[in-house]
């Protein structure tokens, strides 16, 4: 199956939102997530298995499927016990319905020979879940841990998921650029998609700056997604900015537009005039063919007029544009339930990037 969107990994049930199905449902729902990532098993052991003997993770797993969001599992593995590894990781995922697998291998498996307990585990791994999308979640830069069997474990996965940690910086731009690089040279080369920090490390934490251009750059990169680690972190009130961050960025949004006759037409088919008022100085000139007005009020009148009035409901198009920076020309056409416009002509000046001054002229005719 496809992954897209926005995830974040779930390390220990109780840790977070109480450990309430429903709460962490309605969270990820809310937050946009497309996908949950839960702890499945750690080892050849079972995960998220209260005192008690509970398993904590099928109502999670109910409540994430009720909202819309896909539940995945992970999965810490030493290489010790490959075989037992990877039957614990079958039985979890197919018994908890789950969407995807993921493997969390790390330094445990940069010794010498680990290639061989690698290859048992994911031969059975695969063997086990033929039709589950698997990935690796690992080290960033595969040139600096060059004695991780990476061909062994991608040969069965259908996603590189590298852990894209930049602690002790904040240059998650810089490090996700060369993380994608050294990723798709791998043979095999599989698609990225990666995990961010959300946790602290001594001094150092991601600030939510770091964490809006990790998912900038991730998009750049024409990547289809992004996750982050953890929830138990994230969701703590002394953490809570970057849960926030995180919601509020719209994977997949269209950028906003930069050109001021883009913004000024997107204005002009939000029908709000607050919106198109932001656009312009406060002593801004407005001119037509049968006067100049000056001025936040006077402009604001206009265009109440022009938007209830003259094109009610109207869809604005810019045909045409010509000029530089600070002085643009454009053409434009408008549908509306009043009429019709097909010679929109107008000119803009700009000062400190608003706009100074506006010619219009258009003629409505009939639908």
């Amino acid at each position: 199956m496809a992954l897209v969107g926005k995830g974040f990994f779930i390390w220990q049930i109780p840790n977070c939102d109480g450990g309430s199905a429903s709460k962490i449902a309605s969270a990820a729902a809310s937050a946009g997530l497309s996908h949950v990532l839960l702890k499945i098993a750690d080892g050849p052991y079972a995960y998220n298995i209260d005192a008690k003997g509970h398993d904590l993770l099928p109502p999670v797993v109910s409540e994430l499927r009720a909202r819309g969001v896909s539940p995945w599992g992970w999965h810490y593995i030493y290489g010790i016990n490959p075989a037992g590894e990877a039957k614990i990781a079958v039985s979890r995922t197919k018994a908890l319905g789950l969407d995807g697998y993921v493997i969390d291998a790390e330094s445990e498996f940069e010794k010498s020979g680990m290639a061989t307990p690698a290859a048992t585990y994911v031969k059975a791994l695969r063997a086990g879940l033929p039709n589950t999308p698997i990935a690796l979640s690992s080290f960033r830069y595969p040139n600096v841990h060059k004695t991780f069997p990476w061909s062994t474990f991608l040969a069965k996965c259908n996603f590189n998921m590298p852990q894209v940690y930049w602690e002790d910086a904040h240059d998650p731009a810089a490090q996700l650029q060369e993380s994608v690089k050294e990723l798709t040279a791998l043979k095999p080369s599989l698609p990225v998609f990666p995990t961010g920090p959300c946790y602290p490390n001594g001094k150092w934490k991601p600030t939510t700056a770091d964490l809006t251009a990790f998912l900038q750059e991730a998009e750049t990169l024409k990547l289809t997604g992004a996750n982050f680690f953890a929830w138990d972190y994230a969701r703590q009130s002394a953490y809570i900015s970057w849960w926030n961050t995180i919601a509020n960025f719209k994977w997949g949004a269209a950028p906003a537009p930069t050109d001021m006759v883009d913004r000024l037409v997107a204005a002009w088919n939000s029908h709000d005039v607050a919106t198109i008022l932001a656009l312009y100085q406060s002593n801004a000139a407005q001119t037509t063919a049968d006067s100049t007005i000056v001025g936040t009020t006077s402009i604001t009148a206009w265009y109440q007029d022009f938007l209830t009035n003259s094109l009610p409901s109207g869809a604005f198009t810019v045909t045409s544009r010509s000029g530089d920076s600070n002085y643009r020309q454009f053409n434009w056409t408008a549908t509306s339930t009043a009429g019709q416009v097909t010679d929109g002509n107008d000119t803009i000046a700009l000062r400190a990037g608003l706009i100074q001054y506006h010619y219009s002229f258009f003629t409505l005719s009939s639908s």
